[in-house]
């Protein structure tokens, strides 16, 4: 088994690529299954239909690394430097994030679901369209930021600050908004009632 070590419980590997410069590397295509990728530099790394399955990523740049249609999927990311990064229609199912920086990261579609991200800071991320269902979002810090058309369905954000974010058309479905900070978001009047009927105000036409 791989070296893990870490806050987050990593994922059990049964390879390692260490210290390595993967820099403006094409992955496209490619499959990788339960190896640790430690310090490694996959800055500006671009990838379209590759697989991630049960790795682990420790102290590792993906900055302005470009992702399409790929999948990390169970995947653990400790340390890991997202600046600039996209991820575009990717399936991120069951990975967990612990001490990773987000500065300007996209995310336009995908499937993020059962995702762990405590405490992350998101403050200028964009998420757009991406599927967040029951992903553990405890003490995310979204001030600011875009998540536009998301499903939060049954997402835990139990104290997470989302002052001033745009929430437009994300589904607020089943989470418990009582423990949640929404000063000044940006909400449509749908999700407006959702959010009053969630607080146990009863809604009336009239």
């Amino acid at each position: 088994m791989a070296d893990r070590g870490g806050d987050a419980a990593a994922s059990v590997t049964t390879s390692t690529v260490r210290g390595e410069d993967w820099y403006a590397r094409d992955l496209s295509g490619e499959t990788f299954e339960r190896v640790a990728f430690v310090d490694v530099d996959m800055t500006e790394v671009q990838s379209t239909g590759a697989v991630f399955d049960g790795c682990t990523f420790r102290n590792v740049k993906l900055n302005a690394s470009v992702h399409v249609d790929t999948a990390f999927s169970n995947c653990t990311f400790n340390g890991v430097t997202f600046f600039d990064t996209r991820l575009e229609r990717c399936k991120l199912i069951g990975s967990r994030f612990d001490r990773c920086s987000f500065e300007i990261m996209r995310v336009d579609g995908g499937n993020w679901s059962f995702v762990e991200l405590p405490a992350a800071d998101l403050r200028s991320a964009t998420l757009r369209g991406a599927r967040l269902r029951e992903a553990d979002l405890t003490g995310v810090k979204l001030e600011g930021s875009t998540v536009r058309d998301c499903d939060l369905a049954g997402a835990t954000l139990h104290r997470a600050d989302l002052t001033g974010c745009d929430l437009r058309g994300s589904d607020l479905t089943g989470i418990d908004l009582s423990t949640v900070e929404l000063r000044r978001a940006v909400v449509t009047l749908p999700q407006a009632v959702v959010i009053v009927e969630a607080m146990g105000l009863d809604v009336r036409v009239d």
